[in-house]
C-alpha cells in the first residue's frame, strides 16, 4: 500500500467524504475488512481519526457507504451495455466487457462485491447478492421480451450469463493468464452467444418465433 499522505486542510464536507471514501478502498482492497483499521484508513487519508468518525460512526459502515457504490457502478455498466444496441449478439459483447472492464479498474473495487471476507454480515450479504440479482433482471427482461420464454426460465438463463461474466473476469484478473482482456471478452461472448442464440427471437407481430 501506498504511503501516508500528509495531513491537509479544511474540505468541503462532500469533498472530505470522497476523500476518505478513496481512501478506506485502498485499505479495504489491501488488506480486507478484518484487517483493516480505522487507523490506517485515516492515516491514508491524512487526517485525523476524530475527522473520519465524524463522516462514518464505524469501520461497518464506511464499508458498507463503499460496497453500494461498487453495486452500483457495475449494475449501471451492465445495464448502460443492454441499452447500447437492439443488437443481441453485440448486447452480449457489450455486457461481457462491461464486466471485464469493472474487475479489471486499477482501483481493484470489485473486491469489495466479489470477494469480501465480510459475507457472513447479512448486510453485505444482501448487497452482494443484490449486484447479481440486479444485473440478472436485467438480462432476463431482454431475454423474455426477445424470446418469449417464460419469466422463471428467463431469470435462469439471465443468472447463468450473469455467473459467466463474474467467474471468468475474476478469474482472469487472478491468474498470470496469456490471454489478453480483448480476447478474453471475445472468446467468452462467443460462448455465451452460442448459447443464448439457441433461443430464437420472438416475432411479436405474429407470435411465432424466427
Amino acid at each position: 500500500m501506498r504511503e501516508a499522505v500528509p495531513r491537509r486542510g479544511r474540505l468541503p464536507r462532500s469533498a472530505r467524504r470522497a476523500q476518505l471514501l478513496d481512501a478506506a478502498l485502498e485499505v479495504f482492497v489491501a488488506q480486507g475488512y478484518h484487517a483493516a483499521a480505522m487507523d490506517d484508513i485515516a492515516e491514508r487519508a491524512g487526517v485525523s481519526k476524530p475527522v473520519l468518525y465524524q463522516h462514518f460512526p464505524g469501520k461497518l459502515e464506511l464499508y458498507l457507504a463503499l460496497l453500494d457504490i461498487s453495486c452500483e457502478a457495475v449494475v449501471a455498466d451492465v445495464r448502460t451495455a443492454l441499452a447500447s444496441t437492439d443488437d443481441n449478439k453485440e448486447r452480449v459483447v457489450a455486457t461481457m466487457q462491461a464486466f471485464y472492464t469493472y474487475v479489471a479498474n486499477d482501483k481493484a473495487a470489485f473486491r469489495l462485491v466479489f470477494e469480501s471476507d465480510l459475507t457472513s454480515e447479512p448486510a453485505v450479504r444482501e448487497r452482494v447478492e443484490r449486484v447479481t440479482a440486479a444485473n440478472a433482471a436485467a438480462i432476463a427482461t431482454v431475454i423474455r421480451d426477445d424470446t418469449g420464454l417464460p419469466e422463471a426460465q428467463s431469470e435462469l438463463l439471465a443468472v447463468s450469463l450473469v455467473g459467466m461474466a463474474q467467474v471468468s473476469a475474476r478469474y482472469l484478473t487472478g491468474s498470470d493468464h496469456p490471454v489478453e482482456p480483448a480476447e478474453a471478452v471475445a472468446l467468452v461472448s462467443t460462448l455465451a452467444w452460442r448459447g443464448i442464440s439457441g433461443y430464437p427471437r420472438h416475432d411479436a407481430t405474429d407470435g411465432g418465433v424466427d
